[in-house]
Formats: C-alpha cells, sequence, structure tokens
C-alpha cells in the first residue's frame, strides 16, 4: 500500500540520540524517505569528527547556529594528524562556517568539521543513500555514551562497517 501523506516534524521534535561527546535529532530517516536522512546535530565546542571520506555517501551540511571549521576537499597530502592545515591543488583551505553556510560532500571527497569555540553550534545535516548514517549514528553513541575517553578500535570498526574511511582522528571534549 502506497502512503500519500507526508511528514511533518515540529521544532524540537524526532528521535534524538545523545552522549557527551554529540547531540542528534533525528528528523527524516530511511522509513520515510528514499532520498536522505535527515539529522539536526549540536556540535559541542571541543569536538572534532576527523577527517574522513565516504565511496558511496553524499552529504549536505547547513549550519543553523555557532561557527564550525570545515573541509571538503581533497588535499595535496593527506596528513594524518591536523586536516585544519591542509590545502587542496587548487589552493582550497579550511573554511570558518558561520550560520547559513551549506556544504556538499560528494562520494569520494575527504571531509571534515570540528567546533573550535566555547559555544555549542547546531547543523542541519543530510546522508543520502538512507538508512547508514542512521545505524552509525545510534551504535556510535552507544560506543561514546560512558563519558569516558573514546574506545578507537570499536570507533574504527564502525566507520568501516558504514563506509567511513577515518583519515585523522575523532576528538572530542
Amino acid at each position: 500500500m502506497t502512503t500519500t501523506e507526508g511528514l511533518l516534524v515540529p521544532p524540537g521534535h524526532g528521535r534524538v540520540v545523545e552522549a557527551p561527546a554529540q547531540h542528534v535529532t533525528f528528523k527524516v530517516t530511511g522509513s520515510h524517505s528514499r532520498m536522505a536522512s535527515t539529522f539536526e546535530v549540536i556540535v559541542p565546542p571541543g569536538f572534532d569528527v576527523g577527517a574522513h571520506v565516504h565511496t558511496r555517501s553524499e552529504e549536505l551540511f547547513y549550519v543553523l547556529e555557532g561557527e564550525v571549521d570545515v573541509l571538503a576537499f581533497e588535499p595535496r597530502v593527506r596528513t594524518p594528524d591536523n586536516w585544519q592545515r591542509w590545502e587542496s591543488a587548487s589552493g582550497n583551505r579550511v573554511v570558518r562556517a558561520t550560520p547559513g553556510t551549506v556544504i556538499v560532500v560528494p562520494p569520494g571527497c575527504p571531509h571534515a568539521f570540528a567546533n573550535p569555540t566555547d559555544t555549542p553550534a547546531k547543523m542541519f545535516f543530510q546522508a543520502s543513500p538512507p538508512p547508514d548514517h542512521e545505524r552509525y549514528f545510534e551504535e556510535l553513541l552507544e560506543i561514546l555514551q560512558d563519558g569516558g575517553p573514546p574506545d578507537h578500535e570499536a570507533i574504527e570498526a564502525l566507520r568501516a562497517k558504514y563506509d567511513i574511511q577515518q583519515l585523522t582522528p575523532l576528538r572530542h571534549g
């Protein structure tokens, strides 16, 4: 049976998954859309997702509140420690994204975001195809929810499972 009803998610609604390092509200999931999963993500001060790349996923980020440093290009050299200093062959560098900034990341494009400020940032985040990022967020937050140092081996295995090649470390706090 085909439904003819859309989905309306009011402000402040959606399923929340939360850990000390991250707060994610699921707005649209694979059960509602064949196109993309959509989330509202609060990026706490000091959080750095680390540079990474997907072979299948396409992502879109829209900064709603606060500021985040973002990367969305192939660098001349993929140094394993600090993506904030990367530069592309055409001269692109990391950008401080403010409210209203849109970042589109095609498959195969290294990307990262970090909150270097002392204020939380909020982003609208869309990942296609669904539901890989939904499952990834759920499982990542299970790993991070104890509040201690992240279990890097568990995160590495999880990222491999969901088509995420980690290029620089995930950091929080």
